[in-house]
């Protein structure tokens, strides 16, 4: 083992430099307090080699986290069709089954729904917050115009 070490230490790398990075090295050498210039380019390389197994490690996390809030979006969405189609369902049943009003009493019956239409609309969006509150209230502006 030990001549293995003796070939290690005799193993050597040319690099040619510009002048100014000749300059940036030996800024470095005083500042950062090393030995001389082998070690400084000896830990240079520790760190980008270091460095990089970190990024990687951030890579996969972030990839792991996008991964994960596609499945939570995708829940999301498959969870919004089911209300929508139970919505759907409710609202076919109802109309389905609901008589229509007689003739003489249809103008009072029209204004009875719309105020429950209002309080039901009222009462959703007080109970909503956040992004799904402005949607509410896009909701009872666009309802309101309508009329």
């Amino acid at each position: 083992m030990s001549s293995r070490k003796g070939m290690l230490k005799q193993l050597r790398i040319a690099v040619r430099l510009s002048p100014q990075d000749h300059e940036k090295i030996e800024r470095a050498l005083k500042d950062k307090g090393y030995a001389n210039v082998s070690t400084f380019i000896r830990a240079a390389i520790d760190n980008e080699i270091g460095r990089r197994t970190e990024l990687l490690d951030a890579e996969q996390k972030i990839a792991a986290s996008f991964d994960r809030l596609s499945r939570d979006v995708f829940r999301v969405a498959r969870g919004q069709q089911a209300l929508f189609a139970l919505v759907d369902t409710l609202t076919k049943t109802i109309l389905t089954c609901m008589p229509e009003p007689p003739s003489e009493v249809r103008a009072a019956s029209v204004a009875i729904a719309k105020g429950r239409y209002d309080r039901l609309i009222k009462s959703a969006g007080r109970a909503m917050v956040g992004d799904a509150k402005a949607a509410m209230l896009d909701l009872i502006d666009y309802a309101g115009s309508e009329r």
